[in-house]
């Protein structure tokens, strides 16, 4: 009962971080001052005097995001995705914590002065926040991949949706680089992809328990 108990904590702590990091980039994107959210990246926001907000919010978000992928360890014990979806989201789940304690540089005009496109050479912590970036935005959509075959032999719309979610990660954030003037917007959309599939597979596997 305990073990049964302490797996759907874990569970539950995935559902709320990707909520948490989501609501808390979206509030301070559009209270900001000089930040535009349409144009501007998410991680712009670990920058300037209310930049520890959002290096909390990669911090906690990630941390709750990695119990996730214990707990979805602890319930899939066996079968297709059971090894390597927790360890793509963990992954995905380390990326976060590492973008927040190393911040990237200025960039986009913010904060005001810096350049007004992408800096054309990275500071050492700027490009570990890149590396750490792309643990994100691939760990999750290989993540959906590996567990999409499950669903598929279950007969589930959930392959479907597996294989949707992660395409569609990829999509949004190549767009993302290709347009700058929406360049903010194409990120988000490709966040909430990622973390709203991440979160809708942990309360999927905790209502099972």
């Amino acid at each position: 009962m305990a073990e049964r108990s302490m797996t759907r904590w874990l569970l539950t702590a995935g559902i709320i971080g990707p909520v948490v990091f989501v609501v808390v980039f979206l509030v301070e994107g559009a209270t900001r001052p000089d930040y535009d959210p349409m144009r501007m990246f998410v991680s712009l926001l670990s920058l300037g005097d209310q930049g520890w907000q959002q290096i909390a919010n990669f911090l906690v978000s990630g941390a709750l995001v990695l119990a996730g992928a214990f707990g979805l360890r602890r319930a899939m014990t066996d079968g297709p995705g059971s090894t390597w979806t927790p360890i793509f989201i963990g992954v995905a789940a380390v990326g976060l914590i590492v973008a927040g304690i190393f911040v990237t540089d200025p960039a986009q005009s913010y904060p005001p002065g810096a350049p007004a496109g992408l800096p054309p050479n990275y500071t050492t912590h700027a490009m570990i926040h890149q590396l750490a970036s792309t643990f994100v935005f691939f760990g999750m959509p290989v993540a959906a991949f590996a567990i999409a075959r499950r669903f598929y032999g279950e007969g589930s719309r959930w392959a479907l949706y597996c294989w949707l979610s992660g395409v569609g990660v990829l999509v949004f954030l190549v767009a993302a680089f290709a347009l700058p003037d929406v360049t903010g917007l194409l990120q988000r959309v490709a966040i909430l992809l990622a973390l709203g599939w991440e979160a809708q597979l942990m309360w999927r596997f905790r209502r099972e328990m």
